[in-house]
């Protein structure tokens, strides 16, 4: 019998039992290449890591860049869990966002995904990169980005409580309850279902006449102030666009995952479970292409106010995550205190990648069409050049891995932003201030 090939879209127009197929290997090669999902995922914990100079052997051995340079690195003590995946992963040391400079220490997670710039004391955000992803192929999805973080919402200008911002710069809510996640991607009860309907439904009544409120008072306004409802109803009109999406997916059954593992209770008072249920829940979302761009802030910036700040406390570490940072240049027990945080911190990197890698996909893995980015917009107590950041995953995208690559403080953080971008079928010419791409990971 020869062997046939088989268009995807063909089995799509065909049988609507299809729908919930993968791509099968009939389906042929190119097809396969072209459908695989493209995926961003990114993780942010704030204050900065360990640096300290080589001399200082005891204080040094927390670092958390590694030793040597390009392939020929080794990750220090506080960071072997991701020995197994060094051929995996990118660190780079040297990027930061030139904008982010010139601001106060604590008011940098806004831009760590944006690039944006703080002047007069207000922050001209612009959108983030994730949702840049989630605008080219969120259609493709039953949710066009999962945003999440410790403290959730969005908090206060400067003080984000996200790391993902909108067209016009407008900060999106963070869930931070691993509950309602999972409700909102994989529950199935056929109750909230016709809830879901219903909501919908008013809400498409609500913005029709908002819409149409809108248009006949515009004909009033002055240009200034056009130009702000203009601003507003681009908003709305983007609410729009996610209400007519969910719409399209109410027919669609939600992905079936295994939630025995899952501490979905957990919380603030259990942070060791909350990181890991996030991070179980960021892998899912992903491994159902329930959304192909995810954000996770472990940590806001907003010093003994963020929920995240006890963390290190409750887990048995020597202080808050705010004091673990400004003491770890005093001394070899400074340094080792805010090392071992940072080793528990990679430690759930590692486990999450490893997910993602033992995971088959098509020719490769999960992680291999994945793009993880982790970090930090501090290099250390509040120092703004020099960002501690990692980037894993996306073989199959055209990265390759395994170096450490200490670039000029002049190359700005957006020029790997484009570099990933345009991996991601998100064709970009340039981001903020980004001058190239960064061909060495290429």
């Amino acid at each position: 019998m020869s062997k046939h090939t088989l268009r995807r879209r063909t089995m799509l127009q065909g049988c609507g039992v299809a729908l919930g197929l993968p791509l099968l290997d009939c389906m042929g090669s190119e097809s396969i290449a072209t459908n695989r999902p493209k995926r961003l995922c990114a993780v942010y914990f704030p204050y900065g890591v360990v640096i300290r100079k080589p001399e200082e052997t005891e204080a040094a051995k927390w670092n958390w860049f590694p030793n040597g340079k390009g392939t020929d690195f080794q990750f220090n003590p506080g960071h072997q869990s991701l020995a197994p995946l060094q051929q995996d992963v990118t660190v780079f040391g040297g990027m930061s966002h030139p904008n982010g400079r010139k601001m106060d220490g604590h008011d940098t997670a806004d831009t760590w995904l944006t690039a944006a710039e703080l002047t007069g004391g207000k922050l001209q955000n612009s959108v983030s990169i994730d949702q840049l992803v989630a605008m080219r192929h969120g259609h493709k999805t039953r949710f066009s980005s999962l945003v999440m973080s410790t403290d959730g919402g969005v908090g206060e200008p400067t003080r984000s409580s996200t790391l993902s911002f909108g067209r016009n710069g407008e900060p999106i809510p963070a869930i931070n309850k691993p509950r309602l996640i999972y409700d909102r991607f994989f529950g199935h009860d056929a109750a909230s279902a016709k809830q879901q309907r219903r909501q919908l439904q008013s809400s498409k009544k609500m913005l029709d006449l908002v819409l149409d409120h809108s248009r006949s008072l515009q004909r009033q306004l002055g240009k200034h102030d056009q130009r702000k409802l203009d601003e507003y109803l681009q908003s709305v009109r983007q609410i729009e666009q996610q209400v007519e999406q969910s719409e399209k997916w109410l027919h669609v059954p939600k992905p079936q995952v295994n939630a025995t593992d899952l501490k979905l209770d957990a919380d603030d008072s259990t942070p060791g479970e909350l990181i890991r249920t996030m991070y179980d829940l960021m892998f899912l979302a992903l491994q159902t292409d329930s959304t192909r761009a995810a954000t996770y802030q472990i940590g806001n910036m907003n010093g003994a106010t963020s929920i995240a700040g006890k963390f290190p406390q409750l887990l048995g570490f020597a202080n808050k995550m705010h004091a673990l940072a400004h003491g770890a240049r005093k001394g070899v027990k400074g340094a080792e205190d805010l090392g071992r945080w940072d080793q528990f911190l990679t430690e759930q990197l590692a486990r999450f990648l490893n997910r993602l890698k033992s995971t088959p996909e098509g020719d490769g893995t999960l992680l291999d069409h994945t793009m993880v980015l982790y970090g930090s917009s501090n290099s250390h107590t509040h120092n703004n050049t020099n960002y501690p950041l990692l980037l894993s995953g996306g073989q199959r995208l055209g990265l390759k891995h395994g170096q450490y690559l200490t670039m000029d403080s002049s190359v700005p953080l957006s020029n790997l932003f484009v570099t990933m971008l345009n991996r991601l079928d998100t064709p970009v010419d340039r981001f903020v201030d980004s001058t190239s791409e960064i061909e060495t990971i290429l």
